[in-house]
């Protein structure tokens, strides 16, 4: 039987090109749509790694910042704290001048008064020098032993050194070896026998020297030397007055005052009731010493001693003092102490001595 041919028709073969055509056209449009979005994805990344750069060099920028800030920041707190020391010690100054204006307001004192005080007061030192000088030519052999100074210069002129009984009182304290704290503290931590050699504490006990040689013959003295204690500086000699004219106990006084090394606080109060035991009481005192007082009769609580406590430490002193007595004062140079020129000048006036600060001109 013979086999029946199949019919080929145009509709098939359209049918499957059209199916060919379409499953081409579907495949073209998905890798068209995925090129694309790759394209969008790498061009979306980079922007994305710009923005990234860009945070993290505000980030670096930011934290460079904050440490300038911070090292600002302790600048700051530094200034502040100098700041904040500088006005403490500005407002103590300021109290301690607005007590003593408030002191001399108390005593009738005026700005026009203690001008004119101060006037009369230099006229009076230098009517005082001329008949010191006019004496000594007119009695220049009644001295107990002579003291010169370089190029034969003497010193301290205008003290008045008259009296039958005269009391020096020597400041021994630890700032007598030097005029600025920085030198007394690195002194202190020196061997003794270069704290004695200090400059300052040598021109204190030239002073002491000089004062023992324009003594006259016929009076009596007596050295006490004082800082948190005060004793005779001969030993075995408290309460007793001692003849100028004894020449190798003059020698011995020099000799022992050689050997002492200043230390310790200054308390003016303990060296101003040693004067009581004199019997009788001194008819004129020499006061070396570089400042106002420390302590009391007793030791300070704390560490530090402001400036009104040793103003009244001061007061509290000189109430210990003979009345009616002439205290001349012989002030060494010391730093920090703006008061003591001031209180201590008016202890001078208040009795009828005198006040020397005689700084490189002292012997």
């Amino acid at each position: 039987m013979a086999r029946k041919k199949r019919e080929f028709t145009t509709f098939n073969l359209s049918f499957l090109d059209i199916m060919s055509c379409g499953f081409g056209a579907v495949i073209l449009v998905f890798l068209i749509m995925n090129h694309g979005i790759v394209e969008q994805k790498t061009e979306l990344n980079e922007d994305l790694l710009s923005e990234v750069n860009l945070l993290n060099e505000d980030v670096t920028e930011g934290t460079e910042g904050l440490v300038r800030l911070r090292n600002t920041l302790s600048d700051v707190d530094l200034k502040t704290a100098e700041a904040q020391g500088l006005s403490t010690r500005i407002a103590q100054d300021t109290e301690n001048y607005e007590a003593q204006i408030e002191a001399r307001k108390r005593d009738g004192y005026t700005d026009s008064s203690d001008i004119e005080s101060l006037k009369a007061e230099l006229l009076s030192l230098e009517a005082e020098v001329k008949a010191l000088r006019q004496a000594s030519q007119d009695s220049g052999g009644n001295n107990a032993r002579s003291f010169i100074g370089e190029g034969d210069r003497q010193y301290l002129t205008g003290l008045k050194l008259g009296g039958s009984h005269i009391a020096i009182l020597l400041d021994v304290s630890a700032s007598m070896l030097a005029e600025k704290v920085v030198q007394i503290i690195r002194l202190r931590n020196m061997s003794a026998s270069i704290q004695r050699k200090a400059d300052k504490w040598t021109q204190s006990l030239n002073t002491v020297d000089w004062l023992t040689a324009q003594l006259p013959v016929a009076s009596h003295y007596q050295v006490i030397t004082f800082n948190t204690t005060a004793t005779s500086a001969l030993p075995n000699t408290d309460g007793k007055w001692l003849k100028v004219a004894d020449q190798p106990q003059l020698a011995k006084l020099s000799s022992v005052l050689g050997n002492m090394t200043p230390s310790g606080g200054t308390s003016l109060e303990n060296a101003f009731i040693a004067l009581q035991k004199l019997s009788p009481l001194p008819d004129n005192i020499f006061l070396i010493t570089d400042g106002l007082p420390t302590q009391g009769t007793t030791p300070p609580r704390g560490s530090k001693v402001s400036g009104r406590e040793r103003q009244r430490l001061y007061a509290q002193a000189i109430r210990q003092l003979p009345t009616k007595v002439p205290v001349n004062i012989i002030l060494a140079p010391m730093e920090g102490d703006p008061m003591a020129v001031s209180e201590l000048w008016q202890l001078a006036q208040a009795t009828r001595g005198s006040l020397l600060s005689p700084s490189r001109d002292w012997p």
